[in-house]
């Protein structure tokens, strides 16, 4: 209680000082100028005179009265305005000898009276609300020569980008970035907001995108994305555009990239490549930058704990095409994009075509802790040197065609094809030893690796609505394929020692490995749709799918030096599994008001056939899965909403936790099938409450989640002290529950006149896990706790400052060793700036810091500080070219490490990684569109 009174005091103060600060207030009457109408629900906004951007909003009561406090000194502008009437323009000050400013009765005017009559000054209302979606006039705010959407969307109240081009509006991550509605590269937003103009757009569009289904019945299924459509301006539709950036520096680095558009009206054709070797993958995000700076702990779903020094692990005998951080990589990517749509957008087609290399070299060192259930004695430590070269060949074709067949249906098909070549070479030198330092095993292992991939998929969605309202039928049908092909020799020699570190026997591996896996699917889902009431709606789903996967994995050894042909049959499988299921369901929505709920359930009927095609055994299963789901959601204003939800489904065992089959490919790590595994249930519950206020760009972002897994399947290390072996199994856990949670809280807001935004998180997460070690149970609990505080201010052409840090502290202890745990704090900071100085100059920096604390797992502290810089010179009165010499790592601190604990196995990892190097670059915008840059 005294808490309470305490905060309530401390809020009233806040509130006294804020009015105290802002002593100015105005009000008047909007009324129609002929009727003596009150205009109920008028729009008043207060705009800033310098700049035109919104101050403040309110509309009319009932009887046309308006009135806003808390503003400051200045001049600002008044607008009022009403559906069919004119806008009401008029600028006016406040001052000390006018606290108060009284606008009187304000007479609108209804545009049919005004025939020819003009309004002798106007100004543009800078956002409106439009039912869900906010939209922005690009008109009202500053666009200088030559900037990109980027720059424009800094502007913009409640949306912040970083220096990666990572967009978050309205304390969500912008996932997609529309084009005129239509995707643009599909999956690289970034391609929109570095590459095209300002001074192209019209409006900026912030929405919830809804699924395809959501969008044609208009029952909400959960399915959002937040998503930013970037809308053009008519005469910016014709023309062409790009951007042409080339550097090269110090000890050997350098990249390049280029992009060229045409647009002409509903046509866009667009392509672009990137080449270098300095970790930038690509345009997008998700791509750039990823030189291993990243910092934190992390928490797996085998209850590891994960810190992070940058990049993460992969696999020895795969490559999935990713550059982490890890190596030194050299990039090559392209891609050509193109949509149109003709006879009044009744036909509609989005096409991309992308091409891309990717090759990375590097060595790793590995050091873990293996403890073992019995005394502090009984721990197996092991080092790993390896060397790496992994490269990969893709290329990706997906095409999306849209018909509207008539008023009532409408037909979307889409199908993508990729192809994959990747290669993979690792030598590694691995030993072990016990707690008195005598020698337990070493290892010396080659392995090389080719893989061919081809995956496709195709999807089609046709839409009927139904005479009665809100009646509808659609059909979903897709199906796909993939297929692999691999070849690699494994060459290993594993020594093992007595206690006396004497060398007691050897195992040398020469082998070929073949490996021919072919999966493929079919999923059809048929919804219908039935108003029940005028509030209550019911959703009919049936669905039939196919899944099919055939594993041909076999292992060849020498006849001859050099003759690969005797199959050992120990090794090799041909493993068919093959599942059909019926899935049907029904789901109730209700909406009434501000609110809306959602309940109902799916079930499937589900038969699996195994067939071990060497051996003849086969068997059969059949479950029946359950997949329960709730939601309510309450929506309290146009940008404030609280949603919660439950859901409930079934997780079926892999193929390769299933499958029966030995891989030798690390002597020391044996992996089993176990084809007797059963699925396991996990039920969650999640919620999220969201809160913006556009006058003082403040917003509130709260989500949470827990859930809990029954008869989880886990993984049994079963490991031989003596030499060091172990062999890995699932199997189930029956009567134990894993369950992990995450909290979050994400706030943030202007700060009165001086424009600072302020930005504060707090996230809490964890789990309990459980493992079987050596066939004894362990429990691991982990918990994390972190907490930060950001800092960001824009002003266009002037300056942009970004600044975050925060503390963090991980709790984290295993049953089998209760007199160890892996507690330990940290503090991690990040920023970026940008200023821009006289001569058309702009001095540019940002960087990383990364401390982590010794703990009794790991008994050194880990520090390391990221700082990069960059100065650029512009030419010409657009700036459309520009120099960049660019620094990175200037401390040359970069050292490629990560730390993970998880159940009983600790490690820490070194690697070759990007350091310090210096970049000259040339830059050049050229743009041929209609009209130029626009002005305030």
């Amino acid at each position: 209680m005294k808490f309470t009174i305490t905060a309530l005091v401390f809020i009233f103060l806040c509130s006294f000082s804020a009015l105290a600060q802002n002593p100015y207030s105005v009000k008047g009457v909007a009324i129609d100028s002929v009727g003596n109408v009150k205009l109920v629900n008028t729009s008043v906004s207060i705009l800033n005179a310098k700049d035109s951007t919104l101050r403040k909003f309110t509309r009319a009561a009932a009887n046309g009265s308006f009135s806003m406090t808390g503003l400051n000194k200045g001049k600002f502008i008044l607008l009022v305005t009403y559906p069919g009437y004119a806008d009401y323009v008029e600028h006016f000050s406040l001052d000390s000898a006018k606290t108060t400013f009284n606008f009187g009765t304000i007479n609108m005017n209804l545009k049919s009276r005004l025939l020819n009559e003009v309004l002798i000054k106007g100004t543009v209302a800078a956002i409106k609300i439009k039912g869900d979606t906010t939209e922005f006039n690009a008109k009202a705010y500053t666009i200088q020569p030559n900037s990109k959407v980027e720059d424009l969307l800094k502007q913009l109240p409640g949306i912040q980008v970083d220096k990666d081009g990572k967009i978050t509006a309205q304390g969500q991550t912008v996932q997609k970035v529309l084009v005129d509605g239509e995707e643009f590269f599909g999956d690289d937003p970034t391609l929109v907001t570095k590459n095209i103009r300002g001074d192209m757009v019209d409006k900026v569009q912030l929405y919830d995108k809804k699924s395809d289904q959501a969008t044609f019945t208009g029952i909400d299924d959960g399915e959002k994305t937040k998503t930013i459509n970037i809308k053009l301006k008519e005469d910016k539709k014709n023309g062409y555009f790009g951007k042409i950036d080339a550097g090269i520096g110090t000890d050997g680095f350098y990249q390049g990239q280029g992009l060229y558009n045409k647009f002409q009206g509903k046509k866009k054709f667009s392509v672009y490549g990137t080449f270098g070797n300095t970790g930038k993958t690509g345009l997008g995000w998700n791509d750039n930058n990823k030189l291993g700076t990243g910092g934190g702990m992390e928490f797996s779903d085998d209850g590891g704990i994960y810190f992070m020094g940058g990049g993460n692990d992969g696999g020895l005998d795969s490559f999935n095409g990713q550059y982490d951080g890890r190596g030194i990589p050299v990039a090559n990517t392209g891609g050509v994009h193109y949509d149109n749509k003709w006879n009044n957008d009744k036909y509609s087609l989005n096409t991309n075509y992308k091409i891309g290399s990717l090759e990375v070299d590097g060595t790793r060192n590995n050091k873990s802790q293996q403890n073992l259930p019995g005394d502090s004695t009984n721990v197996i430590n092991s080092l790993t040197d390896e060397t790496f070269n992994n490269s990969m060949f893709r290329q990706k074709l997906d095409a999306t065609y849209s018909v509207k067949l008539d008023t009532t249906s409408t037909l979307k098909v889409s199908v993508d094809g990729t192809l994959k070549n990747s290669d993979t070479h690792s030598i590694n030198k691995a030993s072990s030893r016990r707690t008195d330092n005598s020698l337990i095993n070493t290892n010396d292992r080659t392995l090389n690796n080719e893989v061919d991939q081809q995956l496709f998929n195709a999807s089609a969605l046709y839409t009927k609505k139904l005479k009665k309202p809100g009646r509808t039928i659609s059909l979903n049908v897709s199906a796909g394929m993939t297929q692999s092909k691999a070849n690699g020799f494994l060459k290993s020699q594993l020594d093992l020692y007595n206690e006396q570190s004497q060398l007691d026997s050897s195992q040398v591996v020469d082998q070929k490995k073949t490996d021919n896996t072919k999966t493929s699917r079919f999923n059809t889902n048929l919804t219908y749709t039935e108003p029940i009431s005028k509030y209550l709606s019911v959703v009919f789903n049936y669905g039939f799918n196919l899944n099919n996967s055939n594993a041909d994995r076999k292992s060849f050894d020498q006849s001859s030096p050099g003759n690969y042909n005797l199959l050992n049959d120990s090794l090799s499988n041909h493993y068919v599994f093959n599942q059909t299921s019926n899935q049907g369901g029904v789901n109730f929505s209700y909406k009434k008001g501000k609110s809306t709920m959602r309940f109902g359930t799916r079930v499937a009927n589900v038969d699996y056939k195994q067939v071990d095609e060497i051996t003849g055994n086969s068997g059969r299963r059949n479950f029946t899965n359950w997949s329960p789901q709730a939601n309510f959601s309450y929506k309290f204003s146009s940008y404030s909403s609280l949603n919660i939800g439950y859901y409930g489904n079934q997780t079926q065992p892999t193929l390769d936790q299933l499958q029966p089959i030995r891989v030798n490919t690390d002597p020391l790590n044996i992996t089993l099938g176990n084809p007797n595994l059963k699925p396991s249930f996990t039920n969650g519950l999640y919620g999220y409450y969201n809160m913006y206020k556009v006058i003082s760009d403040q917003s509130i972002w709260f989500n949470g989640n827990y859930n809990f897994t029954t008869n989880p399947i886990v993984s049994n290390v079963v490991t031989d002290p003596t030499v060091g072996k172990s062999t890995i199994q699932s199997v189930n856990l029956p009567g134990k529950k894993q369950s992990n949670y995450n909290l979050g809280i994400d706030m943030s807001r202007k700060l009165g006149v001086i424009g600072l935004n302020i930005n504060a998180r707090f996230n809490t997460g964890g789990n309990i896990y459980y493992s079987m070690v050596n066939n004894e149970l362990n429990k691991t609990n982990s918990n994390t706790y972190r907490a930060a505080i950001g800092l960001s201010k824009y002003k266009e052409k002037k300056y942009s400052i970004y600044v975050s840090a925060g503390p963090n502290y991980t709790v984290g202890q295993a049953s089998l060793q209760p007199d160890r745990n892996n507690n330990g704090r940290g503090f991690n900071a990040d920023y970026y700036m940008n200023i821009y100085l006289p001569g058309k100059i702009e001095i540019g920096s940002d960087g990383q810091y990364q401390y982590t604390a010794a703990t009794q797992s790991f008994d050194n502290d880990f520090k390391q500080t990221i700082i990069n810089a960059s100065i650029t010179k512009s030419f010409f009165k657009a700036e459309n070219l520009k120099l960049v010499l660019r620094g990175n790592d200037l401390l040359n601190q970069n050292s490629g490490f990560t730390r993970s604990a998880s159940s009983n196995l600790i490690t820490e990892n070194r690697y070759t990684t990007i350091r310090r190097y210096y970049m000259l670059s040339v830059v050049w915008d050229f743009n041929g569109m209609g009209g130029g840059a626009a002005k305030k």
